[in-house]
């Protein structure tokens, strides 16, 4: 404890500490069959998550050949009533995840979560998983109010602040699996993890992330070369 890379580690939520695909398909389903669309496969879903539930049902809707304002309205309010009502129906931590985060918890880091998932899906979905006492902070697409989402760099800064008034120190590092992820950890000066694993739109490599793990258990090890790396 106290010499690690790191003194905080901060996490997206979908796609990099917990798979919510299903739920997530399940909730974009549920308003397509409404609008009468066809339905969309997980394969199909998982690459338009992680730009918060607007953005995914608009790529969905847009695949069929989009909407009018006033039915996307309908069709989104329908999508989060069914969401929040399942969402962690059959959503798990990533294998090794929890794991990964009582290695960091050991090291005295402090962790956060930082999603572009509402505040409050984001918080309950970590309380229906046991999770949300591991994290210092979590701070939602719509915590810091509008155009304060990643990949703003904004959220990332709110995560290091909140962090060190708990008790951390001031070298912070993110791991995430999108664009989204990266953008705003460059944008906020703070080196970024991306996952192979998550809900990519394309190569992992061409994120520009300063390391890609294929697993949890490789995330220790690759913020030690990090922190090695960057001016102390």
């Amino acid at each position: 404890m106290g010499d690690f890379a790191f003194d905080i580690v901060g996490f997206d939520l979908d796609g990099t500490l917990v798979d919510t695909s299903r739920d997530l398909t399940h909730a974009v389903n549920h308003a397509l069959a409404l609008a009468g669309r066809p339905l969309l496969t997980l394969d199909q879903v998982a690459p338009m998550i992680g730009g918060g539930a607007k953005n995914t049902l608009r790529q969905a809707l847009d695949a069929s050949g989009g909407c009018d304002d006033a039915q996307f309205r309908r069709l989104y309010h329908a999508l989060l009533g069914h969401y929040e009502a399942h969402l962690a129906d059959e959503s798990a931590p990533f294998p090794g995840a929890l794991a990964a985060l009582d290695a960091l918890a050991a090291r005295g880091v402090r962790l956060g979560i930082v999603t572009n998932k509402f505040e409050r899906f984001a918080e309950a979905l970590l309380a229906a998983l046991g999770l949300r006492d591991r994290f210092a902070c979590l701070i939602g697409g719509d915590s810091l109010g509008p155009g304060n989402a990643k990949p703003s760099p904004a959220p990332i800064h709110a995560l290091v602040e909140r962090c060190r008034a708990s008790g951390g120190g001031g070298r912070a590092a993110f791991v995430g699996d999108s664009i989204y992820d990266v953008g705003a950890a460059r944008a906020a000066g703070v080196p970024v993890v991306a996952v192979s694993f998550g809900f990519l739109l394309g190569p992992v490599e061409e994120l520009g992330a300063d390391a890609v793990i294929d697993g949890f258990a490789e995330l220790v090890p690759a913020l030690e070369r990090l922190g090695a790396l960057q001016p102390g």
